[in-house]
């Protein structure tokens, strides 16, 4: 009796999968179809707004890398599940769709792991522009050779600690060495006080990029919970903001999305590009990193810079 369920079991599960194997290719053969009938190549996107970094015009909306690297600062098993999914050829798909979308430049960190990505997206034809996220400065020139970036910047959270040392010389240092590979050089910071000082002490430095909360604040206000391992404070965004409006240099603003603790629904993560490009220059642009797993964010956010980044100028 149990070895006749099991093979009419059998029988049902090589029925059900010929059926969907058979949906599969019809569904391919549809999607042909329709590729055929519109063309190979999908219609060219509205351009987005751009703004100057040296001789360079980037979009206003840049994406980011820390979703591809896996830093969720959700906690380990997100950080995990996006490390899963950024396959090299899905991390290739991504820029090649942010490309489309017409996003034009990639911030990325990890240069190690990164570079042999960027490698085969130009291979691919991509005409990216990449900025390079880094704080090693002995290693600034292999990293400008092995990835070819248009800049160098110096890490945010490497910066706020140097600084809380008293050791800001290091990261101007960093600053001196990428110009001397012949790139731009930015710092990036997660404290409006180290930007602010940079822009007071008139350190030549190209552009910054500036998160929207303060990350790595040492004085957390008294609060009865287990732990906080990342402040996001309300307040923050708009601290960030008003020195980013008084520094002369572009500043890229980041985590504008507080690491997806601001995409509840669509209309929050609407109402957060708003807030950032209504209050930063002109000159200024976004980094913004994408998970596209379950939503299309690429189409989406290049939409949302479109409408208020564009405004905002």
């Amino acid at each position: 009796m149990n070895e006749k369920h099991n093979e009419i079991r059998a029988c049902e599960r090589r029925r059900f999968l010929s059926q969907l194997s058979a949906a599969a290719a019809a569904s391919g053969l549809a999607w042909a179809g329709r590729s055929a009938a519109e063309g190979a190549e999908p219609a060219a996107a509205e351009p987005l707004p751009t703004i100057e970094l040296g001789t360079h015009r980037v979009t206003r909306l840049i994406v980011g890398s820390n979703p591809i690297n896996g830093y969720s600062y959700l906690g380990p098993h997100v950080d995990r599940h996006m490390k899963d999914y950024f396959t090299p050829e899905r991390t290739i798909e991504l820029l090649q769709n942010c490309e489309r979308a017409g996003i034009n430049t990639h911030q990325f960190s990890a240069p190690d792991r990164t570079s042999e990505v960027l490698r085969m997206v130009r291979e691919r034809g991509s005409k990216m522009h990449f900025i390079c996220l880094h704080a090693d400065r002995p290693g600034v020139k292999a990293t400008v050779q092995s990835t070819r970036p248009i800049a160098m910047v110096h890490h945010g959270g490497a910066t706020d600690r140097l600084f809380h040392e008293g050791k800001s010389r290091e990261v101007h240092d960093y600053v001196k060495a990428a110009h001397d590979c012949g790139v731009l050089a930015g710092v990036s910071a997660h404290d409006p006080d180290s930007i602010q000082k940079i822009a007071d002490e008139g350190w030549e430095v190209d552009f910054f990029m500036t998160c929207f909360y303060f990350l790595t604040r040492k004085k957390l206000p008294p609060q009865d919970t287990l732990q906080v391992s990342y402040p996001f404070f309300a307040a923050d965004p708009a601290a960030m903001t008003r020195v980013v409006r008084q520094v002369k240099q572009p500043c890229l603003g980041f985590k504008i999305l507080a690491a997806g603790r601001r995409c509840a629904s669509q209309e929050t993560v609407k109402e957060a590009f708003r807030f950032a490009f209504e209050n930063i220059k002109p000159s200024d642009g976004v980094i913004v990193g994408m998970y596209p797993r379950f939503f299309d964010e690429v189409h989406a956010n290049a939409q949302y810079a479109r409408q208020f980044g564009r405004a905002a100028q």
